[in-house]
């Protein structure tokens, strides 16, 4: 009664307390019984008359029938009105939801004599089934027939002639064993298997939404199938996307696997708000963990309790929080080409090797440097002594100096070259702290053209006198970078919040970058030295800010600058030029409102303590300087032992970043040191935070180990558990759709309330039971699916039959459906002989028809790859979310937008127009007839016979061999009669074309052949 209940009443009366109309709750006997607002039962156990459910369902009066007419719901049918009754007749029983309860393994059926036999478990309980039913079985398919179905779903691709051959001429039982254990040892096997995956893990090239950037995501995909090859355990499979990076001592694919949590679409749309779209992809990665490893919609419990399944809205956001703590922004960059963070470097060769070593070097030289404090302590203190009873230290030179004492034509000299500074909307120049100042607006600035072009591994020292007009939460002082403090502001930044001076090195933000923040506020209103260094470390400790001369105490915000910050062409990057060093204004960001700049000058080198102390006018000797600060300062200009080391010492960290400049990076997982706090999302909205939550799991579902952590890894080990009731049900059910084109639970998504039942729940279980105990053993199972005698039946049955189970839920007949987008040209490919079976390796792109990617107004082109590129097989396909590949769209394909677990089936003209004359398909037609005509040059017949058995796994019958010859035949008198449009047809394709044979008799051949692949045994399994 569930499903019926579910379907028809939950929407008012289920799950979800805050949408139940009339106080009325139908989803537990509890609240059945007790009724709504009318305090009138709505069961009354073993009284349906008495039941004012039922009565409601029988009602005539609008006002009063159930579902009421603006439900847009189905009337209860008289069958199940009288099921209903039945129901409560007997009781009014609740029980749990099957798929919530535990898996029991059944006991496997006998079969009597009556009954087929048995190859193995699975025709056990199926043949009972037909037993029950009064169904017969169907024979075993054909031979052909047989292997081509199996060769297709296990590796993808259609058995060549020699496999024909081969299991033709051995009529041994242990033949076709043998044939599936050579497929599932096959590399193909993995290919086969990741094709699925990535609608799942909705992988593509591409981020998605309006710009949909390229990013190179193949590593993970090649990673899922290796994993597939190497028969890695599902529990694993699964544990390692969901959380690899928190095993212990975790190695790089364990890492690389918890790509799968990033491959959601991304936005770098202006106006965006970076939270929104964050807590749009840790959505996601909930929507997709449900999908994919749970069978549920968890997305329905986002913005209320769930309306069927028994998923509260708090449950849904302790599942968010196990996927709320990486430290990521909401926007990727629209400036540059970063991998978003968190990422992990792709080493290739000796590459991470010769880095290890660099940071082996750069530690030795940091402990020479600290020992060398305690070496140089006797020079020290004699040179400390003379200078301070002597002429202070001089300080270095800045390389610019903007003094603001004039303004000419929109531009204010550096006093220190001929640089003119560009003045933006009109700052005005007002008394200052030393003659003038310039005072912004909030909306104007100042840009240098040439000063403050720093990399990561630069000294530098910015000092300024700067007066805030108040302690607004942010204002822009001066930065060198495009954007906000976000995935866009690579550079650097100094930035008040709130009044306290920040100051950033940024890669990419927030996860590659190092910066500060001083513990106490500026004064508004009042005028303050200061002064930034920095070391060039790429360490947020190498950063200092001092005011007026003197240190002042800091918080680190972010300590993990792993490359530059300038842009760079290698990288793709926009500004390749440099990026103008900024004063007061950015775009997107908030300017230095009603504040004061003067005397703003750029060092290129690192000032020390006591050359800060000179430079902000603090009087010599400097008395409430510590010994360290003068130490500090006699080590880095008067110590012979200690400059030559700090010179190796910043050759070590130029070669580091030299080196890891070129290398890849792929966004990943990992967590940020203290979790972020998450809240139930009130309707869902970013900014409604309601209660605070901790991670946790729907203990209706099954309570969580208290002794598991409560992060990722918990939450995958409650997942694998083998107690869990859905984890391993919803993947063998996968599985067996895979192989039959539905699953035992057709609804492969939803294994709530709202989901399918069934067809056959003991064997469910049984396979389930088995999985598990098989140590989630995948290859396993296929074996036990595809070598079964339900498996290897005939897919075509008696008229009679097929008006019974039309869609063949009782499995009396062998799988027959059409094949995937991927498999059909990726047939073509292969049977042609042109298909490059390289596994692996980033996108290709293949033949599309002109303008699709410049119609999809994103602005991108496409460029058609060449040679070996052009045919490789389909799973290797650049996938653009917003105009994925068009012949694969129009058999089904999905954008990958987002998880996806069921295709659709169409029919549709489009699919024979794509067959018949999509270049890739025409030149696989004429490749094959060239092959044909080679190996039979003057056999039509045998031709025909050739070209059948490659692309559909058999001979052609009389009638069929009949019809080609006559194709053939009127075929080469057009193109005889046509020479010009023989030599056009045939010239279709970059594959060149053999020369040696006549134009004519090529071009009504491909036609031939062409004709084969438009054939429905082509794009059919059966």
């Amino acid at each position: 009664m569930l499903p019926l209940l579910s379907d028809r009443c939950f929407a008012c009366h289920g799950p979800d307390d805050q949408a139940r109309k009339g106080r009325l709750d139908l989803h537990t006997r509890e609240g059945a019984l007790r009724g709504g607002r009318s305090r009138e039962p709505a069961i009354v156990p073993g009284n349906p008359d008495a039941s004012e459910l039922l009565a409601r369902i029988l009602a005539s009066d609008p006002n009063d029938v159930m579902p009421p007419p603006e439900a847009k719901l189905p009337p209860f049918t008289p069958e199940e009105t009288d099921r209903l009754r039945r129901w409560i007749e007997q009781g009014a029983e609740f029980k749990e939801h099957w798929a919530f309860l535990p898996i029991v393994p059944p006991a496997i059926p006998a079969l009597d004599d009556s009954t087929p036999p048995a190859v193995n478990d699975i025709d056990r309980f199926v043949r009972t089934r037909h037993h029950q039913e009064g169904l017969p079985s169907q024979p075993e398919a054909a031979p052909e027939t047989l292997l081509r179905r199996v060769t297709l779903d296990l590796i993808g691709l259609p058995p060549t002639p020699d496999d024909i051959a081969a299991f033709l001429a051995d009529p041994s039982p242990a033949a076709y064993e043998a044939a599936v254990d050579r497929l599932l040892a096959s590399p193909h096997y993995g290919e086969r298997m990741t094709q699925e995956w990535l609608d799942l893990a909705r992988y593509a090239d591409t981020y998605g939404y309006q710009s949909d950037v390229d990013h190179d995501l193949s590593p993970w995909r090649d990673w899922v199938l290796r994993a597939f090859n190497e028969n890695l355990p599902w529990d694993d499979f699964i544990t390692w996307q969901l959380a690899g990076d928190l095993l212990d001592q975790p190695s790089p694919d364990q890492i690389l696997a918890t790509a799968f949590n990033r491959l959601h679409r991304q936005t770098n749309e202006g106006g965006s708000i970076e939270e929104e779209f964050r807590a749009e992809y840790v959505a996601d990665r909930v929507h997709t963990m449900g999908t994919a490893f749970l069978g549920l919609t968890l997305e329905c419990a986002r913005c209320h309790d769930h309306k069927y399944d028994p998923i509260s809205q708090r449950d849904y956001y302790r599942l968010f929080a196990f996927f709320n703590s990486i430290d990521e922004s909401g926007l990727y960059s629209h400036f540059t080409r970063a991998t978003p963070t968190p990422v992990m470097r792709l080493w290739e060769g000796d590459t991470e090797r010769r880095h290890r070593e660099l940071l082996e070097a750069r530690l030795a030289l940091e402990d020479a440097l600290t020992a060398r404090r305690a070496t140089a302590r006797p020079r020290f203190e004699r040179w400390l002594a003379h200078t301070r009873s002597s002429e202070p230290p001089p300080v270095p030179d800045p390389v610019a100096h903007l003094p603001f004492e004039t303004i000419e034509n929109h531009r204010t000299p550096d006093s220190l070259s001929t640089n003119l500074v560009r003045l933006h909307d009109n700052p005005e120049l007002v008394p200052g702290r030393v003659g003038q100042a310039m005072k912004f607006s909030g909306d104007n600035s100042a840009v240098l053209p040439r000063a403050g072009r720093f990399g990561r591994t630069d000294p530098f020292t910015f000092s300024l006198w700067l007066q805030p007009a108040d302690t607004a939460p942010r204002a822009v002082v001066f930065h060198a970078s495009r954007s906000w403090t976000d995935s866009g502001s690579r550079g650097y930044e100094l930035v008040l919040e709130h009044g306290h001076p920040f100051f950033g090195l940024i890669h990419f933000w927030p996860g590659n970058a190092a910066a500060v923040r001083t513990r106490d506020p500026l004064p508004p209103g009042v005028w303050s030295h200061l002064t930034v260094t920095y070391d060039g470390s790429g360490r947020a400790a190498g950063i200092r800010i001092y005011r007026d001369g003197l240190p002042l105490p800091l918080d680190i915000v972010r300590d993990h600058l792993a490359k530059d910050i300038q842009h760079r062409a290698e990288w793709g990057d926009s500004d390749v030029g440099g990026v103008p060093l900024t004063l007061a204004g950015r775009f997107r960001d908030n300017g230095f409102k009603d504040g004061l700049i003067d005397e703003f000058r750029v060092f290129n080198a690192e000032l020390t303590p006591v050359e800060v102390a000179l430079h902000a006018g603090l009087p010599h000797p400097l008395p409430s300087l510590p010994e360290t600060a003068w130490l500090a300062h006699f080590l880095a200009r008067h110590d012979d032992a200690s400059l030559a080391l700090r010179a190796r010492w910043h050759e070590v960290l130029v070669a580091e970043n030299n080196l890891v400049t070129p290398v890849r990076e792929i966004m990943v997982m990992q967590d940020l040191p203290e979790p972020r706090p998450t809240f139930v999302l009130q309707r869902g909205a970013y900014d409604s935070p309601g209660d605070a939550v901790q991670p946790g799991t729907p203990d209706r579902l099954m309570p969580m180990d208290p002794g598991l952590p409560r992060n990722r890894l918990g939450l995958a080990r409650w997942i694998t558990d083998p107690a869990h009731p859905l984890t391993a049900r919803v993947a063998v059910n996968r599985i067996w759709k895979h192989h039959f084109g539905q699953g035992l639970v057709g609804t492969t998504w939803d294994f709530g309330a709202q989901g399918e039942l069934p067809s056959h729940p003991e064997l469910l279980d049984w396979l389930a039971h088995r999985f598990v105990s098989s140590g989630w053993d995948r290859k396993a199972l296929h074996r036990l699916i595809v070598t079964s005698a339900t498996y290897r039946q005939a897919s075509s049955a008696p008229p009679n039959l097929l008006a019974r189970d039309p869609e063949n839920r009782l499995l009396a007949r062998g799988p027959r459906h059409r094949l995937d987008a991927e498999q059909i040209r990726d047939g073509a490919l292969a049977a042609s002989g042109l298909l490059v079976p390289t596994l692996g390796g980033p996108a290709v792109k293949p033949y599309q028809p002109p303008g699709v990617w410049e119609d999809a107004g994103t602005g991108k082109s496409y460029t058609q790859d060449k040679g070996d590129k052009l045919y490789r097989r389909s799973l290797y396909t650049f996938w653009r979310r917003t105009a994925p590949p068009p012949s694969m769209l129009t058999f089904d394909a999905t954008s990958r937008e987002v998880c996806t677990s069921k295709r659709d089936a169409t029919t549709t003209p489009l699919q024979s127009l794509v067959l018949l004359n999509d270049t890739q398909f025409v030149e696989a037609a004429r490749v094959l007839a060239e092959r044909l005509l080679t190996d039979h040059p003057h056999d039509p017949a045998a031709r025909a016979q050739d070209a059948f058995l490659r692309l559909v796994g058999r001979a052609p019958d009389d009638l069929e061999t009949d019809l080609l010859a006559l194709l053939y035949t009127e075929q080469r008198a057009h193109f005889r009669a046509h020479p010009d449009d023989a030599e056009a047809f045939v010239a279709i394709g970059e594959r060149p074309r053999d020369p040696s044979l006549p134009a004519p008799e090529l071009a009504a051949t491909t036609v031939l052949t062409s004709a084969v692949m438009n054939h429905d045994e082509f794009v059919m399994k059966r």
